[in-house]
């Protein structure tokens, strides 16, 4: 398990550790998001020519359904695009695909679907990305999936107080202590209010424009217990009060999130940023602008981190139950989605000759035999890794209180 949990945070590390094992635990696709590490040492293991050598581009390098849903751009407008890129990194694209496959046939099988069903829907993530990479700049389509169309329609209704009921228990002057919110050490506020004044903050964060009047404070603060994989890691979260902006909301919900190095393997020669907090933004900007163009690169202390402000309208999919139907026009939109982050990256020409490469088996309608066979193998070393987790957790009395 990739459990990264530093004692010397002080902040019950013992507790963050035991909250993540079990939430982990809690459903197969938990275990597919919070085992990214394991994902690349069963690829590593996989024998040489598994999958086709793709383009070195940037990928997301945690491709699962979770990472993808609606974000709002610096106008406003609302996108269909991968929205967490902690593991963002120039390498093989079909890791992507492999990953994206893997989360969404095991969304499928907890659904319960029956194995046809899974079928189509490896199938149609085949399809779904074919489009994607053929069309990177297209519009995006409409799409026949209700849960991506329904994510996207609430994203473009959501205002401040729906991301305040939903994080903040409906406050807006203060982040409410208790399971989510913990008091910051010594010395992290003063480091918080530091970001505050870092370049491109004002401009790419909060997406102000240059010089007039404005005051930008930090109301409060607090470390924040969020997410699967980042449990233990540093997280902070921050009320920012903006006066004198017009055009957007005068209170700012501000994600501060400790960079860690990437899992997947760095295409050789790969100009890989070494910051990992710069490696996170400029893997962002191309694959997500819509996130990218909101993010800077910082350091609080010695950690380097990635600041953004969560908006109203960034949403992810959630889809852990569906219909057969509905889970294959799930299953190509967000493989499409996917294609479209690939694709935009490469020349018309390089679009053609990767798409020749994962077509080489006789794709046809079909998958291509590569991403059936790691798909399947991967689905038997998920599920024993998921049950032997499981057995680990329910044998520690430890975590009996937080099962």
């Amino acid at each position: 398990m990739n459990v990264h949990v530093r004692p010397s945070h002080g902040r019950e590390a013992e507790l963050l550790r035991a909250r993540r094992l079990c939430k982990i635990a809690a459903s197969p696709l938990s275990y597919v998001r919070g085992s990214t590490a394991r994902f690349y040492e069963w690829m590593a293991e996989a024998p040489p020519g598994s999958l086709p050598e793709g383009p070195a581009i940037w990928i997301c390098g945690d491709c699962h359904l979770g990472n993808i849903g609606a974000l709002a751009d610096t106008e406003g407008r609302v996108r269909m695009q991968i929205r967490d890129l902690d593991q963002a990194v120039i390498a093989n694209p079909a890791y992507d695909l492999v990953r994206l496959a893997l989360s969404l046939v095991t969304a499928g099988l907890t659904a319960p679907l029956s194995g046809l069903a899974v079928a189509r829907m490896i199938e149609a993530i085949a399809g779904g990305y074919a489009a994607g990479l053929e069309d990177p700049d297209g519009a995006e389509p409409d799409g026949d999936s209700a849960i991506v169309e329904t994510t996207r329609r609430r994203a473009l209704g959501r205002r401040w107080h729906h991301l305040s009921a939903e994080r903040l228990q409906g406050k807006s002057a203060r982040l409410p202590r208790g399971k989510r919110f913990l008091d910051l050490g010594d010395g992290e506020r003063a480091g918080f209010e530091a970001l505050l004044h870092a370049p491109g903050f004002a401009e790419r964060v909060l997406g102000l424009g240059r010089g007039g009047e404005r005051e930008i404070v930090l109301a409060d603060a607090a470390y924040w217990i969020k997410g699967c994989s980042s449990l233990g890691k540093l997280r902070l979260a921050g009320l920012v009060r903006i006066a004198g902006a017009k055009g957007r909301a005068k209170v700012a919900l501000i994600d501060v999130k400790e960079a860690v190095p990437h899992l997947a393997p760095a295409a050789p020669g790969a100009p890989v940023p070494a910051d990992p907090a710069r490696r996170v933004v400029e893997g962002a900007r191309a694959l997500s602008p819509a996130l990218g163009e909101r993010m800077i690169a910082a350091h609080l202390g010695e950690t380097p981190v990635i600041v953004r402000e969560l908006l109203p309208q960034d949403l992810k999919i959630v889809a852990e139950q569906f219909s057969k139907d509905e889970g294959v026009r799930v299953a190509r939109g967000l493989a499409e989605v996917v294609g479209r982050a690939h694709g935009r990256q490469l020349a018309p020409e390089a679009r053609r000759a990767w798409r020749g490469q994962v077509e080489a088996d006789g794709w046809a309608e079909r998958a291509p035999h590569w991403l059936w066979s790691s798909v399947t193998t991967l689905m038997g070393r998920h599920q024993s890794g998921y049950l032997a987790h499981c057995r680990e957790v329910a044998r520690d009395r430890n975590l009996a209180k937080f099962l």
